[in-house]
């Protein structure tokens, strides 16, 4: 099944990305914890999270090469947070620190048994873009454009400028937002939370509510991940649903699953892969992130989702 997308791969980035970056304080309790209880952690430890920087940190380990548009705060979370993808190696020239401001933070509760978790998150409104405040310039240089739509204008702002130079637009959407019906018009590859494309349709049936969301907003691939499950994704030449892969040892966290997920598809995309190898490969990345703990830690290398899937990325 072709993906349906043309890519220019000939530009200085395979992908920009606008959006979050957060440390992520990692709580491990034996189980999930009753209301008006008390139980007593497992282990507790910070690392770098953040769904497009997580997303951008996967692709970077792929090999594609990646600038990411985003804010820290001055207090020592920002530090980190940005240190942590310079040594990824994606380019942050165009990161700033805001003074005074707080970097975005979350506690997140994760079940032993399981490797399922909660998370509990603020943002500082300092962090936060206006239309007029992003480099729109940079999105041109780039083959994907990949966003979270939490500065919404700012998000519209840039996927206008994508649009303009050919430059293909991915949405990380896990709930709706203000400006939903005049943003996704410009969206290439939309992938979702299980449960978003019944919120924004009204469809319970995920086959129906997919097919509503391409036919309404013109998007060329719309998929949702399900978990252990795997994917279900739609384009010109039909549905397509991927088996997911068993996580190897055991699933110790799923913090990030769905920012890896991306990395994968969008990685197979740049790589002109059919849509169902790039599903494949989204899969894998996906499972293999959830052997340790943090939403970036076990991302893997190209030679890791080989082996897992069988296929030969290198060629």
């Amino acid at each position: 099944m072709k993906s349906n997308l043309t890519l220019d791969t000939s530009r200085d980035f395979g992908v920009v990305g606008f959006g979050t970056n957060a440390v992520d304080f990692l709580i491990t309790v034996p189980f999930y914890p009753e209301f008006d209880s008390k139980v007593r952690l497992n282990s507790y430890e910070r690392a770098a999270g953040g769904e497009v920087a997580s997303t951008l940190t996967g692709l970077q380990r792929l090999g594609i090469k990646t600038a990411y548009i985003g804010r820290f705060g001055s207090d020592a979370e920002g530090k980190y947070g940005l240190a942590t993808l310079e040594e990824e190696g994606v380019d942050v020239r165009n990161a700033q620190i805001v003074d005074d401001a707080k970097t975005q933070i979350a506690f997140i509760l994760i079940d032993a048994q399981s490797g399922e978790r909660t998370v509990i998150w603020d943002r500082d409104q300092k962090l936060a873009y206006s239309a007029t405040e992003v480099p729109t310039n940079l999105v041109s240089k780039a083959s994907i454009f990949h966003c979270t739509p939490h500065d919404v204008a700012a998000c519209m702002e840039l996927a206008a400028e994508a649009k303009m130079h050919g430059t293909k637009v991915s949405i990380d959407i896990d709930n709706l937002f203000d400006g939903v019906e005049r943003f996704l018009p410009n969206v290439d590859i939309l992938i979702a939370s299980r449960d978003l494309p019944e919120k924004l349709t009204g469809i319970n049936d995920e086959e129906d509510s997919l097919r509503a969301i391409r036919d309404r907003y013109g998007c060329a691939i719309v998929g949702i991940t399900l978990g252990a499950e795997g994917c279900l994704l739609i384009s010109d030449d039909g549905l397509l649903r991927v088996d997911g892969y068993p996580v190897p040892g055991v699933c110790r966290d799923t913090t990030g699953a769905g920012d890896a997920f991306r990395a994968g598809l969008l990685f197979g995309l740049l790589r002109d892969r059919s849509l169902e190898d790039s599903a494949k490969i989204a899969n894998a990345v996906a499972s293999l992130k959830c052997r340790e703990l943090g939403a970036r830690t076990a991302l893997p290398t190209i030679a890791e989702v080989e082996t897992l899937t069988g296929l030969k990325l290198n060629q």
